[in-house]
């Protein structure tokens, strides 16, 4: 099969998200080619480039989802875009394409305002309307775009800014979105555009997302887009991976953000309208644990559609601490992460003093580096203050250097070479967070066969099942308690720690990640349909679709027309083309009696 594996600032670039999950992918299932469809987000991580990629990927299509004005003002707001609207639509487009692009304008952002008031739990006529309105609109300026181009520079027009405030003025739109003022107008409008960037790109076309026999957004959002859009065009089946909820965050989007809560609430009901059509135009869709799962139920994900495949992870980089009869320090707390408000350290120092009280011997190893940027330093020096205030640094005697039994260290020195080493280091591993999506520090402490004591958020029962304490969060009461529960029963840290490993193993490792996607990949080829659809003549082009019910080797027999076949008629699989070339050699070798 071929796959269209569609990313959005990812793999293949050297930095961003999923770009090792979706480079074990590729690595890890031989009898399939890929094409990659990447959108980047940056001039940076377009100049740090490429991974390195197997003989397998055929084609890398990239396109920009920024453009130098915007890289140049990252830490500024959209706002600016005040002085650079086109006064009209008239250099873009002729009159009929103009009424085109203003019908299909007015039905989507009708559709996103009135969203803001029904919501995704709503329901009702009024959801399913609204609904309806954003697919016209959304599938409207995509054929407009096929068909025209001109489409970013239509969306930053004062025409668009002028719907967007007729739509927010419009009855039946929420309080917080009838208050939306002229700099509100602007900034959504900016952000809309820069969301519908992936629907100028340049890939909807026989030779892109027109051949490939099945497309894999690795999120969803922006890298989805392209999927629905094959799917309209061509047909082409799509596979939705979701191992976050990038979509939480425009409903969480805290009110001391930059922009203001009209232009929150609009962008994250257009988030949930898009997520909702992703939805339900997807395939299969593959959320990366549960708590993702209950996300998508939520924005009419159907359930049958649904399989949770967790996230593959390297177990041999820690198979020697996880098999060794070293049980790490019996005294030592480990905590390993990245430093930033939301793995809350200060609530876990809090706890760690408590423990120190019940448990004078104990120490607490932090292993991480601040998140890039002021906020992560200034957390750090945080919790290095609030470390120093509670521990103060403590001496046997009045001859003895003070040491503090709180230590904030980097792995990659002398004493801890790597991370396995980190794990190794204690007893029992600590997570702390407030929030949290699928905990990677979790995984890696089970492989490791150590106990954990977690909070409960995210998708923390579901990884650590029953071999593990869990806590509430924000308690650092009961985190305490769990602590010095594991600290002083040597046995239960070790049951614990074997069963976690055996649990790890089991579940969250590359091989199951692999082999899931394997047989979902041979699935959804099997339930494709064929390129004809009638069964008395399976290649008549003005039949309905056939469903594939047959093994690929049936597509042998019979010649397939020279003349590609039109939108919207149903595709033979790549790796089916070029057949008839083989059957007739079969044949001819056959009438000469070889």
């Amino acid at each position: 099969m071929r796959i269209g594996l569609l990313t959005d600032g990812g793999y293949p670039y050297a930095t961003g998200e999923s770009r090792l999950w979706c480079d074990r992918l590729v690595r890890g299932l031989p009898s399939h080619e890929f094409d990659l469809f990447a959108l980047s987000r940056s001039a940076d991580q377009e100049q740090q480039g490429w991974v390195r990629l197997p003989d397998r990927v055929e084609r890398v299509r990239t396109a920009p989802m920024w453009t130098h004005e915007e890289d140049a003002r990252r830490s500024g707001r959209s706002r600016g875009l005040t002085g650079r609207l086109a006064t009209g639509l008239g250099r873009s487009y002729g009159r009929r394409d103009r009424r085109r692009f203003t019908a299909h304008v007015t039905a989507l952002v009708g559709a996103v305002c009135v969203g803001t008031e029904t919501g995704p739990d709503s329901g009702g006529a009024d959801a399913e309307a609204a609904a309806g309105r954003f697919t016209d609109g959304l599938y409207g300026l995509a054929d407009l775009a096929r068909e025209r181009g001109g489409l970013h520079e239509a969306l930053r027009s004062e025409t668009t800014v002028r719907i967007v405030e007729s739509a927010c003025r419009a009855p039946g739109t929420g309080r917080t979105v009838h208050a939306a003022t002229v700099p509100d107008y602007l900034d959504f409008v900016a952000e809309l555009e820069r969301a519908l960037r992936p629907l100028s790109v340049d890939w909807y076309d026989e030779d892109g997302l027109g051949a490939v026999d099945l497309c894999h957004a690795a999120s969803g959002g922006a890298s989805a887009l392209p999927g629905l859009l094959a799917k309209r065009f061509f047909g082409v089946p799509l596979l939705v991976t979701e191992h976050g909820v990038p979509l939480r965050a425009h409903y969480l989007a805290a009110p001391e953000a930059p922009r203001g809560a009209p232009v929150r609430a609009l962008l994250a009901n257009f988030h949930g309208l898009l997520a909702s059509e992703v939805y339900r135009q997807a395939a299969l869709i593959t959320p990366g644990n549960t708590h993702v799962r209950r996300w998508q139920e939520r924005f009419g994900a159907d359930r049958s559609k649904l399989r949770t495949v967790y996230p593959g992870m390297e177990a041999e980089r820690f198979g020697a601490v996880g098999e060794g009869d070293d049980g790490g320090g019996p005294g030592t707390l480990v905590w390993i992460g990245r430093i930033e408000p939301a793995k809350d350290l200060v609530a876990l120092l809090h706890a760690f003093a408590e423990v120190h009280r019940s448990e004078p011997d104990a120490r607490l190893r932090i292993f991480g580096a601040p998140v890039q940027g002021s906020e992560g330093d200034t957390y750090l020096a945080q919790c290095r203050a609030l470390a120093a205030q509670l521990f103060p640094d403590e001496a046997a005697d009045a001859h003895a250097v003070g040491d503090n039994p709180v230590t904030f260290e980097e792995i990659g020195g002398p004493e801890v070479p790597d991370l396995a080493e980190a794990y190794a280091a204690g007893g029992v591993v600590v997570l702390s967070s407030v929030v949290e999506g699928f905990p990677i520090s979790l995984v890696e402490a089970m492989f490791c066969g150590r106990a954990t004591v977690s909070t409960d958020v995210g998708a923390v029962v579901e990884v650590v099942g029953g071999t593990g304490l869990v806590v509430p969060p924000r308690n650092p009461r009961a985190l305490a308690d769990a602590c010095v529960a594991l600290l002083r029963d040597p046995e239960r840290r070790a049951r614990l720690g074997a069963a976690a490993r055996a649990r790890a193993l089991e579940l969250f490792t590359v091989e199951q990640n692999l082999e899931a996607y394997r047989g979902i990949y041979l699935d959804l080829a099997g339930h494709a349909p064929a390129r004809w659809g009638t069964p008395s003549d399976p290649r008549d082009p003005g039949g309905p679709p056939r469903p594939f019910a047959m093994p690929p080797e049936a597509h042998v027999l019979g010649a397939l027309p020279p003349e590609p076949v039109a939108a919207g008629v149903s595709r033979v699989p790549s790796w089916a083309m070029g057949a008839e070339s083989v059957c007739a050699g079969v044949h001819g070798a056959g009438d000469r009696d070889v």
